[in-house]
């Protein structure tokens, strides 16, 4: 792997971290139901999450010597409450999987630091991944 292959899957990811923040936000306006006011400020907390991972994924890619994307990937359209934790919980999970990659790679070209922050965002992504899987265990509707 080269650094310019490393640079264009950090673009990947960045791109995945904004249709994340459109993901939480639009999905936040458009639950319904009894536990709407809890469920939307949920989604709405972990927009500063994938904020800060945005601006980092950004800061790195240019430290690199790439230029950071300012496209968003695709968003899972979602009618249902759960349909919409449902899509997050997959985005969180590729998120999870991607950024294991990320820092494998990063740390085979010597990209420690790189290698360790990835670590830390692996953490985040797992966390958020739990805390919605809790919230759809033994979902009914």
């Amino acid at each position: 792997m080269s650094n310019q292959e490393l640079i264009d899957l950090l673009n990947q990811d960045l791109a995945n971290e904004f249709a994340a923040i459109i993901q939480y936000t639009t999905y936040a306006a458009k639950v319904t139901g009894p536990f709407r006011p809890e469920l939307s400020q949920f989604l709405l907390a972990e927009v500063a999450d994938e904020q800060g991972h945005a601006k980092f994924l950004a800061d790195k890619i240019l430290v690199l010597g790439g230029e950071p994307t300012t496209q968003a990937a695709s968003v899972a359209p979602a009618s249902t409450n759960k349909a919409m934790l449902e899509a997050v919980l997959e985005a969180e999970n590729r998120a999870i999987i991607g950024y294991t990659q990320r820092a494998e790679q990063a740390a085979a070209l010597g990209h420690k630091a790189l290698s360790l922050d990835l670590e830390d965002m692996i953490r985040d992504e797992t966390r958020h991944s739990e805390e919605i899987s809790k919230i759809l265990n033994g979902w009914n509707l």
